[in-house]
């Protein structure tokens, strides 16, 4: 394990003024964002549409890394391998390791992360293949009578066995434990939820020796369920999550790097921004973000499929990503 190499490329990806795009959707995930714009997901148009988001002029002012999906990482623009034309740009590439969720046996409603078995041979070649940093997501469902104990620390115990393996190979970790939105639960039941995931998370990190300095916690932010009666507005959200962060989060860790999490772009953004204007975080961590949909979805509608369009989605993402980053650097939006 090279840490001088690692802590590098983490500071790299919290970097001030930029942060994470996610677009490491799976097949299947990539398929329902596609049905929005009625197109089909073969390899040939999901190459296309992410090649509008990388070769989109500019990028890499706001962005310090783009998580890969294993297709894409195979795949190269204009003869350049993605990994390779995204590093020119000065732009870190990263791949999703985790093989998606399976039902916890014994306990209804909740999910557990598949992925680990070949995990090591699998992170071998992605560094072979180019990548810089890696990603494993782990989902804690708020519902009666979960997150049960059992589901959380059998989470925590395979981000930090990925955690360990990533780092054997000079690979940063972003560990992503990510409680979902989805439910009736107010504000304060998800920020005692994701204070004990996170106590528990590095709990199991410090258990298998990960060396904090040289990953990056994805996080959700702390946020009232989408089915709850009143939402809770942005300065509650700041506040609620960095005291969460404060109580959770040792300050070796180099970044926070959150989760859209279903949140709109307008909503991802805005919440954001409000984060960052608790200056400065008493934990000392660059606070910034690895957005998915949030940065992806108005580019995705105008594209909607055809070469045409490519020009103006550029633009929207472009500007997507500006108004993100100034989010992050605690500026109005």
């Amino acid at each position: 394990m090279d840490i001088i190499l690692l802590k590098q490329t983490a500071q790299t990806l919290v970097a001030p003024g930029k942060g994470i795009l996610a677009a490491d959707e799976s097949s299947k995930t990539i398929q329902k964002r596609f049905d929005k714009i009625n197109l089909q997901s073969v390899p040939e148009t999901n190459l296309a549409y992410r090649k509008m988001l990388f070769t989109t002029p500019g990028i890499e002012e706001f962005l310090s890394g783009v998580i890969l999906y294993d297709e894409t990482i195979r795949q190269s623009i204009d003869g350049v391998t993605i990994p390779k034309y995204l590093e020119d740009r000065g732009i870190l590439p990263g791949i999703k390791v985790d093989q998606g969720t399976e039902d916890l046996p014994n306990s209804p409603g909740e999910k557990i992360t598949k992925g680990m078995e070949g995990l090591e041979e699998r992170l071998k070649e992605y560094k072979e293949l180019g990548a810089k940093f890696a990603k494993w997501r782990a989902v804690i469902t708020i519902g009666e009578n979960i997150p049960t104990d059992i589901c959380i620390e059998a989470n925590a115990e395979s981000l930090a066995q990925y955690a360990a393996l990533c780092q054997e190979q000079d690979i940063v970790p972003i560990v992503e434990p990510e409680v979902l939105m989805d439910g009736e639960h107010d504000l304060e039941k998800c920020r005692e939820v994701t204070t004990k995931t996170l106590k528990i998370v590095f709990e199991k990190l410090e258990a298998h020796r990960v060396a904090l300095e040289g990953m990056l916690l994805k996080p959700n932010m702390v946020i009232s369920g989408k089915d709850f009666a009143v939402k809770a507005n942005p300065q509650e959200i700041a506040k609620a999550t960095v005291e969460t962060f404060l109580e959770a989060v040792p300050k070796e860790v180099p970044g926070i790097v959150f989760l859209s999490g279903g949140q709109t772009p307008d909503e991802a953004t805005v919440n954001l921004a409000a984060i960052n204007k608790i200056s400065p975080p008493a934990g000392g961590w660059q606070l910034s973000f690895s957005y998915g949909r949030a940065l992806q979805d108005e580019a995705l509608k105008v594209w909607a499929g055809k070469e045409e369009n490519v020009l103006e989605a550029q633009k929207v993402f472009l500007e997507r990503l500006r108004k993100v980053s100034s989010a992050r650097s605690a500026k109005s939006v």
